[in-house]
């Protein structure tokens, strides 16, 4: 899946220390593939675009997940700050080795696998992986030790998991994620939104996505015509875990799918030193509930390996809800919950 060598294979080069940079000095490009494969996937190159010493580029172990992060996404995050919330979630760190006897794979992704690239977990939902590959990857990611060469590829490649889903007449409601499905071009998603349409018991349509947050660009009128004249009903599920992460190119691109139909929820994963405070949680409830997003669910992180570091215990998140309900309207707090393979829907912790 990645062609990146591992920086714990190869001498760190030396590096000129740059001048900091202000977020809005990183260039903006106008189109969401060219975001995307001008990336930052070479933790020095992060490190001098935001000031940061070389030893902090040094640390940067991908133990063969790799640094990949969008150039929008860098802009946010603040020059100078080894622990911005949105620069820990992204750069790759000595600690993910702290947690080797952790599984792979937490949530039952695999046991859940109906065909290739289709998960059935919940009564009345089907999931499908569409692309092995994100815009960004979060160091906390559940599915980053996923086999995605088993995810189809190509549209003919599809025909067995929408098999299950045409055999199945309980399945109201299809998830595309990933990766990230919008990963996809306008005319492949397209193409298979219609497929879907075309199966008569399929109500509603969700869609799991970064790329939005990550990458606002990606919200393209192709993209928004396809769901607005969808006979489905529209989900869109952003992942949003800190407020900073929502400037005025997000709302934009939120206000975009609304209008477009879709109704807006956010999840978000409790992590430690991003986001395990009540400022901080107050503070993205309130920015969401702003730009017109739900908040929806609160996770647990889900602890595979790799992941350990980011674990804030469950009764410090139980205050961090209790206080919410104190500061926030119920609609604006989020349902704090955990994923437990084998179980046949999420946990509510609060």
């Amino acid at each position: 899946m990645y062609a990146m060598q591992s920086l714990s294979d190869q001498q760190p080069p030396v590096r000129p220390q740059s001048p900091p940079l202000l977020g809005h000095e990183i260039p903006v490009l106008g189109d969401w593939r060219q975001e995307l494969q001008h990336a930052i996937r070479d933790p020095f190159e992060l490190c001098e675009l935001l000031g940061l010493p070389v030893s902090v580029a040094q640390g940067a172990q991908d133990h063969g997940f790799p640094l990949l992060a969008p150039r929008p996404f860098v802009a946010r995050m603040r020059s100078g700050n080894p622990n911005d919330p949105l620069l820990l979630q992204v750069l790759p760190r000595q600690d993910e080795r702290r947690s080797p006897s952790l599984p792979s794979d937490a949530v039952g992704d695999l046991a859940a696998q109906k065909a290739d690239g289709l998960l059935h977990k919940y009564f009345g939902r089907a999931l499908l992986i569409l692309a092995p590959n994100c815009a960004v990857n979060c160091r906390y990611c559940f599915r980053r030790h996923f086999p995605y060469d088993t995810v189809p590829a190509g549209d003919a490649a599809w025909a067995p998991a929408l098999d299950q889903i045409r055999a199945d007449a309980t399945i109201a409601e299809v998830l595309l994620s990933g990766g990230d499905p919008l990963v996809l071009g306008d005319k492949r998603l397209s193409r298979l939104i219609d497929s879907l349409e075309a199966i008569p018991h399929v109500a509603r349509l969700r869609i799991h996505t970064r790329l939005p947050v990550v990458i606002p660009q990606r919200v393209t009128t192709a993209l928004c015509d396809t769901l607005e004249a969808s006979r489905l009903r529209t989900v869109v599920v952003l992942h949003i875990n800190h407020a900073n992460e929502i400037d005025d190119a997000v709302a934009t691109a939120v206000a975009k799918l609304r209008g477009a139909g879709a109704m807006l929820f956010n999840q978000s994963v409790l992590l430690g030193g991003v986001n395990d405070s009540v400022e901080a949680q107050a503070a993205l409830c309130e920015r969401l509930v702003e730009v017109g997003v739900t908040p929806y669910y609160l996770h647990q992180l889900d602890m595979v390996e790799g992941v350990g570091h980011f674990e804030t215990p469950v009764p410090r998140g139980l205050q961090i809800v209790k206080e919410l309900r104190q500061r926030l309207p119920g609609y604006a707090v989020p349902r704090y919950v955990r994923e437990t393979a084998g179980e046949p829907h999420k946990t509510p912790l609060a």
